[in-house]
């Protein structure tokens, strides 16, 4: 008799399907097509001499070789941890290295803290729309998403106060260029959020992998974990924050960390320790020393070189796009959302574009909860060249254009 896979596969299991993007990225991949879906750092950016240069050189010391291609402690090595709370600290944000993790990507992060936090039927309160890749972690575990519209500045302040006073302690939110809108939360909405996390007991869940790549330079406006005084005590706090080196050194690290209260910290070790027990100790190593030796200036060579791209990608928007398409207008990150007129659904447009125009783009249905968003896409601007983004622009709104008309 054969296995039966469907059957013995676990039912939170089964709620795990093909990422949209991911297969988006195998169709952008064709040289003919100008994509500006997949959202990854440029890998013309990568400080790839650099990185050899510290593998090179941790390698010929066989003392430092032999330590680093060792296991390692499950919280993560403490002089890496060391530096994320000396920079969380030049950012207003007073921990000690007891209440950082580190994990592989921030997207593990997001997996440990929604087999913490999450059961099936629990609420869940997401932004409108919300990152595609979280709510995939988020939902094996079954959750309730209770979502909330988003403004220009966050997210909508009454929408988010019922979902409290009807239960939800839980909110995933990006409030840094958001992955897929680009958005930024004004100074005041951030505080006006983690006021009432306080009024009802909710932990927020700060997703801060674009934090770094602010086009104004430095981070200029206050992280939520920064503006929660109460974290300040190891063992308190409504903050925890997700961070990573995936955007501002290179992806393929997988070094991320989560900086939460102690508890918290001391159920995840647990959950690392029955998982994969640490991250790769050599590559933690690595990451230390590149960051050390390369921030604060190979910051800046992002933040200049995504401000270009994305002011090529806004000019010819703007130059090119028909009256009825609206788009924001990030501050940093590597997006911008697009709202087509009611009429266009943004897959079947991407269908088209593909085969007509060869363009490549993200329908922003994939990043709503409810099914929503039909008509809206996600434009990244990170990988492709200037002149090939307002080649692209240009190919689409020509195809925008036809479907208006017809």
């Amino acid at each position: 008799m054969s296995v039966s896979w469907n059957d013995l596969i676990a039912r939170d299991a089964r709620v795990l399907v093909a990422s949209e993007i991911r297969d988006l990225l195998k169709v952008a991949e064709r040289p003919e097509v100008i994509s500006f879906a997949g959202g990854v750092p440029d890998p013309d950016l990568f400080p790839v001499d650099t990185f050899s240069e510290i593998y090179g050189a941790m390698m010929r010391d066989g003392t430092q070789a032999r330590r680093s291609l060792q296991y390692s402690v499950s919280e993560g090595l403490p002089a890496l941890r060391q530096w994320i709370i000396d920079d969380l600290a030049d950012q207003g944000a007073t921990r000690t290295i007891d209440n950082v993790l580190i994990t592989n990507g921030a997207q593990q992060g997001l997996d440990i803290l929604a087999r913490l936090l999450l059961e099936e039927g629990r609420d869940l309160i997401v932004e409108k729309p919300s990152y595609l890749g979280a709510m995939q972690a988020f939902s094996t575990r079954l959750p309730n998403y209770v979502g909330v519209d988003a403004e220009e500045d966050g997210p909508v302040l009454s929408q988010l106060e019922d979902a409290f006073a009807n239960g939800a302690r839980v909110a995933y939110v990006a409030p840094d260029f958001q992955n897929p809108t680009g958005r930024s939360w004004s100074v005041a909405r951030r505080k006006a959020v983690l006021e009432l996390a306080r009024r009802y007991g909710a932990v927020l869940l700060e997703d801060a992998a674009y934090s770094k790549l602010s086009y104004n330079g430095a981070e200029s406006l206050p992280s939520l974990l920064s503006l929660d005084e109460q974290g300040s005590d190891p063992a308190s706090g409504n903050v925890i924050q997700l961070g990573t080196f995936s955007k501002t050194l290179a992806p393929a690290l997988r070094i991320g960390w989560v900086c939460a209260p102690r508890p918290v910290i001391d159920k995840l070790v647990l959950m690392m320790q029955a998982g994969n027990l640490h991250v790769s100790t050599v590559n933690q190593e690595a990451a230390l020393r590149a960051a050390k030796k390369l921030f604060p200036g190979h910051l800046e060579k992002l933040r200049a070189s995504y401000r270009t791209k994305r002011d090529g990608m806004l000019q010819t928007l703007a130059e090119t796009m028909p009256g009825d398409v609206s788009w924001t207008k990030p501050e940093g990150g590597m997006f911008v959302w697009l709202t087509l007129p009611e009429h266009i659904n943004a897959s079947q447009l991407l269908e088209e574009a593909l085969e007509d125009v060869h363009v490549a783009f993200v329908p922003g249905q994939a990043f709503f909860t409810d099914g929503s968003g039909k008509n809206t896409a996600r434009l990244s601007f990170s990988t492709e060249k200037v002149d090939r983004i307002r080649d692209g622009i240009t190919r689409l709104a020509d195809l925008i254009k036809r479907k208006d008309n017809q």
